[in-house]
């Protein structure tokens, strides 16, 4: 491995420090995008639930906004539930966008390694193949090993960087949609807990 890597020539090192940050991206977004951990199960239930008992207090609150992304979107309306529905309704918004801002945390980066990472290639690629040519003007065509070793800087190097950029690219795309699903369903038990406190809806 360290000899393939050897062969690729200089561009390899930006190459595979792009597919670290990758890989450490990837795995955080995996731990953090847990639907459980953003969403946890009945939370609108247990909430309403203090509310009937009147144990709804800011100390409650506290604990529920940091119980989770969905809790402190939920806590930001339970903290104006007494100035209407369409206060609740604004404070609630305004903290949701701030959540979804950090539910796509690192993906630009990640995004951004998709596509640097076949220019980097490329441009070890064209390294490879100047470097071909240039032997040749100085050696001529007596030596295959010359141009052999160049050749196989380019390929080494396009193989590299789309090894890392695909990927990449997959687990963007994946990570998006799972935000974007996040959103939605953050929403819906936003809404959900607005039609409850405010007497649009009884049934949980």
């Amino acid at each position: 491995m360290f000899e393939v890597i050897k062969n690729g020539g200089w561009m390899m090192a930006p190459i595979i420090l792009c597919s670290i940050v990758a890989m450490a991206i990837i795995g955080e977004r995996f731990w953090s995008l847990q639907r459980r951990r953003i969403i946890p199960n009945d939370l609108v239930p247990y909430i309403w639930q203090l509310h009937r008992e009147h144990k709804l207090d800011e100390a409650t609150i506290r604990r529920i906004k940091l119980s989770s992304p969905l809790g402190r979107i939920l806590a930001a309306g339970l903290l104006n539930r007494k100035h209407g529905r369409e206060i609740m309704k604004s404070s609630i918004e305004e903290v949701g966008r701030q959540v979804t801002h950090e539910l796509e945390r690192y993906l630009n980066a990640l995004g951004s390694i998709a596509s640097i990472t076949p220019l980097l290639g490329l441009l070890g690629t064209v390294d490879g193949i100047i470097r071909v040519f240039s032997d040749i003007a100085i050696g001529g065509m007596g030596d295959p090993a010359v141009l052999s070793g160049g050749i196989s800087e380019a390929l080494i190097c396009t193989a590299t960087g789309l090894t890392v950029a695909i990927p990449s690219l997959f687990f963007h795309r994946y990570f998006e949609r799972l935000v974007d699903d996040h959103v939605v369903r953050m929403e819906e038990e936003s809404l959900r807990l607005i039609d409850i406190m405010q007497g649009a809806r009884e049934d949980i």
